[in-house]
């Protein structure tokens, strides 16, 4: 398997992110617009983010190899640190990437963070050391990964809880492509800090992602459950122990619910403090998309995007910036603001943030692929003010795919998320710089410059829009305690000392099986190999071509064809008379079933959508955006891609 260069990445990523093809689309030119600045801004920005990696990257001279830099700003903010949250953050979406499309050069950004968070554990600083754990709470570090002395708001406790996503994720990735000997010796004995820390510490005070509040934060409370979660099952996968994880998670589940208010329908995203703020705050909407799993119904106890809180809380929050930007004034309920933090905010005079905007774009965005999964729409009491701003015949109840509420409640959520893209557009230089706040009356980009989590967010807002989705973190495994008490068990830490990655760990050569299928959700995004045969000894090949199958759920009628169509010449280069055609042997009463099994390329990245083609010869496309797929680079010789006529 080959590995992509820096620039042949970005354009391959270019190449993935082109959405509507002209002539396919029936929406109005401004949405055609947002389209192309989104293929174009996806590009640019992946290549700024990966410029504030040391210690390779374009704007990091003398930055530690495997370190992000806040952002290349160091003086007007001073933002020339490394935080543990907003690195954590970068390298998740990095991660997801990764998990979606090989890349020797992401796998050794991945790797060489591992290795910098490793020795970090190990640095003693003003929150404390290893010894006991308190260390690890430390927000943020000089470049060179020596400590920052200098008076901040610590400690900040979502720092190891959001590290442990990213060691999680990448010991998934080894030990599904056989390389669990890997992810025993190097991942497991740094993620044992974080996973020990979650445990002893959750309970404590302690600042907010914001670095503000000094108190309990509704984003540190959920991070924390979820790595936990995830601790567990990673743990019993390489015959380790997460100690004491499976009594804490469920008190701290029930602790997360503690930041609902029903009184007002909205998340209080700080509590257990007194700062004369509401609590509606984006630090709830960025709660609502770290929690997201594409695997989970809408539900309320883990704040899901789709959930009725969540809904609720969507616009609790961004309501409360209706009023106090100028730049959003006059803009009716329902319709896209540019959002900051919180209402109450003074820094930099208060104004919209990038990543905020962007992740209120990517909640709906999240909301959207869950529905489309589920299959339903269900209004209750709590969210039916959202729906009502967005669709003004919303009514408490369930509505089934297909039915004339469902798809026009669907058609209001897309252009209600592709309004928060386009507002952040329309305050984005032409060259494509992503600042990290944009000024409340002129809209003019502020604060620190090129804003590596800004760069993250849009990426990940994008690649939601898109379909792509990450894997699942097994949110329905986790329980909420009967009642809450806060339990907490002191831990023990040690200092990693095997943090050498074995070289050449591509995609499934270290014994996996070849017999296994790569398996897609229901908008064609891939979410990890599953194999369907245990690890022998003997290494597999990496299959050369792939037999995708592609389903697709859709009601027809006799006379009407369904055929996928997209951007390669094997789907007919967007030519509908080349078009290939679905079977319908497996469409029943109960399953609207239309099927076909292609060959294609190992790695091949296309775009696709499906038609339906009536016996006179009509042609109806699906709705945008285009569907994105990239043919698996492992040993699997099948795949399936699952979606839904939409």
């Amino acid at each position: 398997m080959f590995g992509l260069g820096p620039t042949l990445l970005v354009g391959l990523l270019a190449i993935q992110n082109a959405f509507a093809l002209p002539g396919t689309s029936r929406a109005p030119l401004g949405k055609r617009d947002l389209d192309s600045w989104i293929a174009t801004q996806k590009t640019f920005s992946l290549t700024e983010l990966l410029c504030n990696i040391g210690s390779t990257g374009c704007n990091s001279a003398g930055v530690a190899s495997g370190a992000v830099i806040a952002s290349p700003s160091k003086t007007s903010p001073d933002y020339w640190y490394t935080w543990s949250r907003d690195s954590a953050l970068v390298f998740k979406y990095l991660l997801d990437t990764l998990d979606n499309g090989y890349s020797t050069t992401l796998q050794t950004e991945v790797q060489n963070y591992i290795i910098a968070q490793a020795n970090l554990q190990g640095v003693t600083n003003p929150s404390g050391s290893l010894s006991d754990g308190s260390g690890l709470g430390e927000p943020k570090f000089e470049v060179t990964l020596a400590p920052f002395t200098g008076a901040w708001g610590r400690p900040q406790r979502d720092g190891p809880a959001l590290r442990a996503d990213v060691l999680i994720g990448y010991g998934n990735w080894l030990v599904n492509n056989g390389y669990s000997a890997t992810a025993e010796a190097v991942i497991w004995p740094i993620l044992a800090n974080d996973l020990a820390y979650v445990v002893q510490y959750w309970n404590q005070a302690g600042f907010d992602l914001w670095e503000e509040v000094d108190g309990s934060s509704f984003f540190t409370t959920a991070s924390q459950h979820r790595a936990l979660v995830q601790g567990i099952a990673f743990a019993a996968k390489i015959g380790k122990t997460c100690n004491n994880c499976a009594t804490v998670a469920p008190q701290i589940l029930c602790f997360l619910q503690t930041y609902w208010t029903s009184s007002g329908n909205f998340i209080v995203s700080n509590i257990n403090v007194n700062n004369g703020r509401t609590g509606k705050d984006a630090n709830s909407i960025l709660t609502a998309i770290h929690n997201f799993d594409p695997a989970a119904a809408c539900d309320a106890t883990t704040f899901q995007p789709c959930s009725d809180r969540a809904l609720a809380n969507h616009k609790a929050v961004t309501d409360s910036f209706r009023t106090v930007y100028s730049i959003n004034s006059g803009i009716a309920q329902g319709v896209a603001v540019a959002v900051g933090r919180y209402a109450e905010d003074t820094y930099y005079n208060g104004n919209p943030w990038y990543l905020a905007t962007f992740a209120a774009a990517e909640q709906l965005y999240d909301a959207l692929y869950q529905w489309n999964a589920i299959g339903s729409i269900t209004i209750t009491s709590v969210s039916l003010a959202f729906f009502q701003d967005i669709y003004s015949s919303a009514a408490v109840g369930t509505y089934a795919t297909g039915s004339a509420q469902y798809v026009a409640i669907v058609a209001a959520v897309k252009v209600y998320a592709d309004g928060y893209m386009t507002k952040a557009e329309t305050y984005t230089p032409s060259a494509g710089n992503l600042a990290e706040q944009f000024d409340r009356s002129s809209g003019t980009p502020l604060s620190a410059a090129d804003l590596t989590w800004s760069y993250a967010s849009f990426l990940s807002a994008a690649d939601r829009r898109a379909g792509i989705v990450p894997a699942s973190w097994g949110s329905s495994s986790g329980n909420v305690a009967g009642s809450c008490n806060g339990a907490v068990y002191s831990g023990t830490y040690s200092q990693a000392s095997d943090t050498t990655f074995p070289a050449s760990q591509t995609p499934g050569t270290a014994g996996t099986s070849p017999a296994t299928t790569a398996t897609v959700t229901a908008t064609g995004t891939a979410t990890g190999t599953t194999p369907v045969s245990t690890a022998t000894a003997t290494s597999c090949s990496i299959a050369s071509t792939v037999a995708i199958t592609f389903n697709e759920i859709v009601t027809t009628q006799v006379g009407m064809t369904i055929k996928i169509v997209g951007s390669i010449s094997q789907l007919g280069s967007w030519d509908t008379s080349s078009a290939i055609a679905l079977s319908a042997s497996g469409y029943t009463t109960s399953s609207h079933l239309w099927s076909v099994s292609l060959s294609l390329p190992a790695g091949t990245v296309f775009e696709y959508k499906f038609i339906n083609v009536a016996s006179n010869g009509a042609v109806t496309w699906e709705s945008d955006p285009n569907r994105q797929y990239t043919v698996p680079s492992t040993c699997a010789t099948t795949a399936l891609v699952s979606d839904t006529w939409r």
